[in-house]
């Protein structure tokens, strides 16, 4: 693996399979009574997040702490970038305490990027603006891994709001690299521009008709719609959308048994996924948190203990 994690493209095919099988066997430390690993003892973690999070931030602190490092979580609006100190200067001021690595979310598209270039600790992408978010592509193809065996000839279809998603683009890597077929079905003024041009050269196929493709799929990945990043009116009502794109009770019924149902949360359940498909027995929602858990000390792993390690 390279220095950092800071985008799908930093990993190989063998990377991945590699995170895999650590994150297995990180997943036991899950169903132990002391979830303790020695593996960074002595290593200091920071999670500076400038963007809300549950699921993310917790994971991390978790892998962080079930590793023995030490653990510590920085917000936006409890750091001095909240009283107008640039995202250089906290950066460089949180790296010059010695610290082993940041997990950095930010809102800017290329913000991770930025900040591997002004400090010599392991950077981590928790999520840059519309760009990537490496960590939940690695959990949801893991997750779904489990499910169906291999990803291989496996048709993977991703629903929502693509056009601000950076959970969709770091999928579409993660999983065709694993051998997935990928469709993304979104309306028109969801989907990407330019997105014709990028899959063809990414290998995903596009679609604005949910069910034309949702009988074909193996696995469906729903997607939150980012009201707090539109500033405009992508579509007339909420009930318009579930019509044309939610997972509705009816699409429910028409996928197979076995068919795993993701979502990266948090969820708008009744918009793009009903409750029932949310709480149907094929969801893989719950185990896409648990496995969060054990992708992210495997990385956190590789990265600071791994062979290669700074």
């Amino acid at each position: 693996m390279k220095k950092h994690l800071l985008s799908v493209d930093d990993l190989t095919t063998d990377d991945v399979h590699t995170l895999f099988t650590t994150a297995a066997e990180m997943h036991d430390v899950q169903r132990r009574q002391v979830k303790k690993l020695p593996a960074l003892r002595g290593r200091t973690v920071i999670n500076m997040f400038f963007e809300d999070s549950t699921r993310t931030r917790s994971s991390f602190e978790i892998a962080g702490k079930w590793l023995s490092a030490d653990t510590i979580n920085i917000t936006g609006k409890g750091s001095s970038a909240s009283k107008g100190e640039s995202l250089r200067d906290t950066v460089l001021t949180v790296a010059s305490m010695g610290v082993d690595a940041l997990v950095v979310r930010h809102g800017a598209s290329g913000a991770c990027q930025q900040v591997a270039q002004w400090i010599d600790a392991v950077v981590i992408n928790a999520g840059d603006g519309t760009h990537e978010h490496p960590t939940q592509a690695l959990l949801d193809a893991y997750t779904l891994t489990r499910r169906l065996g291999t990803l291989e000839g496996k048709h993977v279809v991703i629903v929502g709001d693509l056009t601000h998603s950076r959970v969709f683009r770091s999928n579409v890597a993660c999983l065709t690299m694993l051998g997935a077929e990928v469709t993304v079905v979104a309306p028109p003024t969801l989907m990407p521009s330019g997105v014709d041009a990028w899959s063809a050269s990414a290998g995903f196929a596009t679609t604005y008709d949910l069910d034309e493709v949702i009988d074909k799929a193996d696995a469906v990945m729903m997607l939150r719609v980012q009201r707090e990043r539109m500033s405009g009116g992508f579509f007339p009502t909420g009930r318009e959308y579930t019509v044309g794109y939610g997972l509705t009770r009816d699409r429910l019924a028409r996928l197979g048994p076995d068919v795993p149902i993701c979502h990266p949360g948090p969820m708008n359940r009744g918009l793009e996924i009903a409750a029932d498909a949310a709480d149907a027995v094929q969801s893989a929602i719950l185990e896409q948190v648990s496995a969060g858990v054990a992708i992210r000390m495997s990385v956190l792993y590789h990265l600071l203990a791994g062979e290669g390690a700074v």
